[in-house]
């Protein structure tokens, strides 16, 4: 029978996750990210005779009374799969009875779902985008390159012989201010809301080493950049962007192959572009490779009652507060 053990221990969390080749948002950083924005973060070791088999970094967030708070693992769970749906039972019972949420709600890094006990179902409301392409970067930087689109092979190499671009790794805090200058750029020209300039540092310090910026430089500004988080096993792409003269030359060619080498020199076997959902940017993406991938999506375990009133009012509270920052 699995029993749970909260974690307390930044190396031993992370440790975890990467012994079962969890994903970059189950790091103990990703959880000290969203517990200085407004959310909880509890890391819960699966333990099966005094042994670690698997575990959940969750995030819980408090919602208006009745509802009293939601639940929700980011490309959780971690472990075993055959134990999957007895880890989750015992997640869910965690937070029905220690936070009183309504739901909790799933997105894991699954492209199969396994059995999942009674009461869990598939949810619309979801966070991470489950279609999306993943690069297998156990292949050979040639055989990767054959997979791709002509087009982009072509601009890979102009981009790269660019005298003007120069690419190289962001390496402190105060360099990611043209990084973010970048971004609201790009933000404002493709109409998506950004957090705070202090929402990025934080991810940028606490995830450290697990969340590399790489930006393409023209003189000594930078004119496209892209961010990741890493672990072990797989790299996720969180943000980009690019202005005008980035766009002129191409730089995001460049820059994203040459991100997939490094992740790929450092011995990541999985490389996640997150998300193809807008028309240009799916478009471009594509372009790396002649498959796409799509993840089990969003599930929902109800915990209370009220349910039903929670799964109604999500999309009306995201569609209003869309409104709101247009």
């Amino acid at each position: 029978m699995i029993t749970l053990d909260e974690c307390t221990d930044h190396r031993e969390w992370d440790g975890l996750v990467t012994a079962h080749d969890g994903h970059p948002l189950q790091l103990w950083g990703w959880g000290e990210v969203k517990a200085a924005h407004g959310w909880r973060v509890v890391r819960l070791r699966a333990m099966r005779d005094g042994t670690a088999v698997g575990g959940a970094q969750m995030l819980v967030r408090s919602v208006p009374f009745p509802l009293r708070a939601i639940a929700y693992l980011p490309r959780g769970p971690i472990g075993v799969p055959a134990q999957t749906g007895e880890l989750l039972e015992a997640v869910a019972a965690y937070a029905r009875t220690t936070f009183k949420a309504v739901v909790l709600t799933i997105e894991p890094d699954w492209e199969e779902l396994p059995t999942l006990p009674a009461r869990w179902s598939r949810s619309d409301n979801a966070i991470l985008m489950p279609h999306t392409l993943i690069l297998d970067l156990t292949r050979s930087e040639d055989e990767l390159m054959s997979d791709m689109s002509k087009k982009t092979r072509q601009y890979i190499r102009k981009s790269g012989r660019e005298e003007q671009l120069q690419i190289r790794q962001v390496t402190e805090v105060a360099a990611l201010d043209g990084c973010l200058d970048v971004y609201r750029e790009t933000a404002h020209r493709a109409d998506f809301a950004l957090h705070g300039d202090a929402y990025y540092r934080d991810v940028f310090t606490e995830l450290d080493d697990a969340s590399p910026v790489f930006a393409a430089y023209a003189g000594e500004e930078p004119v496209a950049f892209l961010w990741l988080a890493t672990s072990a096993a797989t790299t996720f792409e969180l943000y980009g962007g690019m202005n005008d003269l980035g766009q002129k030359l191409r730089a995001n060619y460049a820059l994203k192959w040459h991100a997939i080498t490094a992740m790929k020199a450092r011995g990541v076997t999985r490389y996640d572009l997150n998300g193809l959902v807008s028309e240009g940017v799916s478009t471009f993406k594509q372009g790396f490779a002649g498959h796409e991938n799509l993840l089990v999506g969003s599930y929902d375990r109800p915990l209370s009652p009220l349910y039903p009133v929670w799964a109604r009012g999500l999309p009306l509270a995201r569609k209003a507060l869309r409104k709101l920052r247009r």
